[in-house]
């Protein structure tokens, strides 16, 4: 006569094969909130255009050449902007502005895609949609790099 499985203290599941342990259900949960989870801890995030507003002035974003994402603070959060200006106005407020881990993205103003804006040039334009009226463009010999840019926005007498 051959020993039970549940002899040795085992359970038998279907057709006698050992049940998986219960402490092993809770993996998929995890893994399904993993998956469910998945905002970058890094770089820019999507824009929901027409629906994200602006953190500083509250207006919907909705021109894809002059938005701008900061990514800082404690969390590391990310926060949007609908113009770039609205961007640098708002971190200049925010103590960790210059601390090395926090971000900057900013579009570039010829075709909207996500740029840093740290290394980024900043060129005047047409009119932006809080009316500081510069855009971003790569790295290169034209335009204000972002300390000049900074400087610009906090001396402008711009109010929203």
């Amino acid at each position: 006569m051959t020993p039970s499985p549940c002899a040795s203290g085992a359970r038998a599941g279907v057709r006698g094969q050992p049940h998986l342990s219960l402490t092993l259900l809770p993996l998929p949960l995890l893994l399904l909130l993993t998956a469910c989870t998945n905002t970058p801890s890094t770089g820019p995030v999507e824009i929901k255009w027409d629906r994200d507003a602006c953190r500083a002035c509250g207006m919907v974003i909705s021109d894809p050449h002059y938005a701008a994402q900061v990514r800082g603070g404690p969390r590391h959060d990310v926060t949007k902007f609908d113009d770039v200006g609205c961007a640098l106005k708002w971190l200049d407020t925010q103590p960790w502005a210059d601390d090395p881990k926090t971000e900057l993205w900013v579009a570039r103003r010829t075709d909207g895609a996500f740029i840093d804006g740290r290394t980024a040039r900043y060129v005047p334009g047409p009119p932006t949609p809080m009316g500081f009226n510069f855009g971003a463009v790569d790295p290169g010999p034209t335009g204000n790099d972002l300390p000049t840019q900074r400087a610009q926005v906090r001396a402008a007498a711009h109010t929203h």
